[in-house]
């Protein structure tokens, strides 16, 4: 039976976010997601910091957050009196160990599952990169090779021409 408060996959994976070469979701999305204030939010992670090392959790800086808000030209936002903090995927998966709802356990589930989608989606690209990669490779060393075939016949029709007429050797008639 599928719940109907699910939230749809695009929805999940428009908030995740690739800042400093990590994928992460910030404070104020996970907090409307999960249901509850951002501060509300924010107050748990600081009873349980010691759960949050910095490869779980970071706070963006001033820049970052600009070039963030720059680069969605939607912006609902509106105006953020701190800077907010990102979670990586381990980040997320700890807060379900300290928000207790039940809409905040089914919505981490669903982010879990959006985070490996998107992870096998980047290890599907790489490996069709590769396979590019190698027919690059080949299609180049056919062309050498067809370069090869063409110089050696042209070194043939070159020596056809210049061979002089042979002398026959034989009974004449």
């Amino acid at each position: 039976m599928e719940d109907r408060s699910l939230l749809s996959e695009e929805t999940i994976s428009n908030k995740i976010y690739f800042i400093r070469n990590q994928k992460v979701m910030l404070d104020f999305d996970l907090a409307a997601l999960y249901g509850v204030e951002t501060r509300r939010l924010n107050e748990q992670v600081k009873r349980n910091i010691s759960r949050f090392p910095s490869d779980f959790m970071f706070q963006l800086t001033e820049i970052e957050l600009e070039n963030l808000m720059s680069q969605i030209a939607t912006s609902s936002w509106g105006g953020i009196r701190k800077l907010p903090f990102a979670f990586t995927e381990h980040g997320v998966l700890m807060l379900s160990s300290v928000l207790k709802s039940d809409k905040a356990i089914q919505t981490n589930i669903q982010i879990m599952r959006i985070f490996t989608k998107v992870r096998q989606m980047l290890l599907d690209t790489t490996e069709i990169k590769v396979d590019i990669l190698q027919i690059q490779k080949k299609l180049e060393n056919h062309d050498k090779n067809i370069e090869l075939v063409f110089s050696y016949l042209d070194e043939l029709t070159e020596k056809k021409e210049n061979e002089s007429e042979r002398v026959k050797i034989g009974y004449k008639k």
